[in-house]
């Protein structure tokens, strides 16, 4: 009983942002732990296409998106799980961001997981399952140069709760995991800056970046058994990031 508490076997995932980083790892370990997968993404699904299923598709445009849902049941059967990982950021001051910027970054990060929703939630409801959304620490706390950015993940945090409150009733939760600094392309802008990296890995309790696979591990879990009663709320996995202050370590 317990071993089916902790498995995703037989379970399919339809993983989005599969193409690198966090959204990768989940698919990866989706796999390994004898669930069925189909991953996602506008680009870099070469090495996944030779284990899981793959899918080409831009979550901005609803054409795409249904035919990503159609492919997903033909080849998985059934949806029991659903990761939505694509974002985009901008880093920027307000008055130097241009109206552009600003659309590309909410047309993805908040749109596109809008669309996804309802694309995907209607097929969802006749069984039941688990979806996951991405937010981030700039959910809850922010810097200059994160406007749009904070933006887009506070208003996800939102719109699964929202999620969570209207599917429930049909067996679905829907949860977001917020992370903190992650070790992946995304963050490479970062990571090339030598006091920039050192200053978000003091940051942390843990004194270090975190794994895509230390994301995914959390992730998955929210397709098991064992997290049958968590729905509509947002878990941190950030090294302790938002749980202190950060500024000084007083000797006490």
């Amino acid at each position: 009983m317990s071993s089916e508490l902790f498995s995703v076997k037989g379970k399919g995932a339809v993983v989005i942002g599969a193409g690198s980083g966090i959204g990768k790892a989940i698919a990866e370990l989706f796999n390994n732990l004898g669930g069925k997968v189909m991953a996602s993404d506008m680009k870099g699904l070469e090495e996944l296409s030779k284990i899981v299923n793959t899918f080409r598709a831009d979550i901005t445009n609803v054409n795409e998106v249904r035919d990503l849902v159609k492919f997903s049941l033909e080849k998985l059967g059934e949806i029991n799980a659903l990761y939505v990982t694509p974002s985009i950021n901008v880093r920027k001051r307000i008055e130097n961001y241009t109206y552009e910027e600003f659309d590309k970054v909410v047309n993805l990060n908040l749109k596109g997981t809008f669309i996804v929703l309802k694309e995907f939630l209607p097929v969802m409801k006749k069984i039941g399952g688990s979806v996951v959304l991405f937010s981030s620490i700039r959910g809850k706390v922010t810097e200059p140069g994160q406007s749009a950015y904070a933006a887009t993940k506070a208003a996800i945090e939102q719109l699964a709760k929202t999620a969570a409150a209207e599917y429930g009733k049909y067996g679905i939760r829907v949860n977001v995991i917020a992370p903190g600094i992650v070790d992946t392309p995304f963050t490479q802008q970062i990571k090339n800056d030598p006091e920039w990296y050192r200053a978000y890995t003091e940051k942390t309790i843990l004194k270090r970046w975190a794994t895509p696979m230390e994301i995914a591990s959390v992730a998955v879990f929210l397709a098991m058994p064992a997290s049958s009663y968590i729905t509509g709320t947002v878990i941190y996995v950030d090294g302790g990031w938002t749980a202190i202050d950060g500024r000084y370590e007083p000797n006490v």
